[in-house]
């Protein structure tokens, strides 16, 4: 089962994140991945299996920065490997993780493909990240650019959202 983390703190958020993924462990899950933003945009790692093969590679490569979401996935859409894991990013600048299905997913990917977006996964979720991306332009907010992508979605869903363009801001 699918579960969320996300923290804003004055510290460096990546062990919180990689804690509250631990703590969801005991749900069954077959991937993981978080998202940090700082300075220099949205970085991000993603691994199968267990926690532990996140937190290997965030010791090997240290994520830093005040903000931040991470995922435990369960397959619904795409195999459980590492392209499919959350979170997903859409132009080095944002990254969503999410719950739940986007029932109209299909649709909404030949119009993003249309307007050149490329896709990675093979889930639904990275339908949502390149949707906010369609309509994060100057002067819209990221809240505001969530808003009208979920306005395009069906389905019941959960996301987290960070972006560089607004790198104080979660939205959940």
């Amino acid at each position: 089962m699918c579960g969320i983390v996300g923290a804003i703190a004055r510290r460096n958020v990546a062990k919180i994140l990689l804690e509250g993924l631990s703590r969801l462990e005991y749900r069954g899950y077959d991937s993981s991945g978080m998202a940090i933003n700082n300075a220099n945009g949205v970085h991000a790692h993603r691994a199968v299996g267990k926690v532990q093969a996140l937190k290997n590679k965030c010791e090997e490569a240290p994520l830093d920065g005040h903000i931040g979401i991470a995922h435990t996935r369960w397959a619904t859409h795409g195999a459980p490997a590492e392209h499919n894991a959350h979170p997903h990013i859409s132009n080095d600048r944002i990254a969503v993780v999410h719950n739940g299905i986007i029932e109209n997913y299909e649709s909404l990917r030949e119009n993003l493909i249309a307007k050149g977006y490329q896709f990675a996964s093979e889930t639904d979720t990275e339908v949502v990240v390149h949707l906010i991306d369609t309509y994060l332009k100057p002067g819209v907010s990221l809240l505001e650019a969530v808003i009208l992508a979920t306005k395009e979605l069906r389905g019941a869903y959960a996301l987290g959202v960070i972006s560089k363009e607004d790198p104080d801001m979660l939205v959940a």
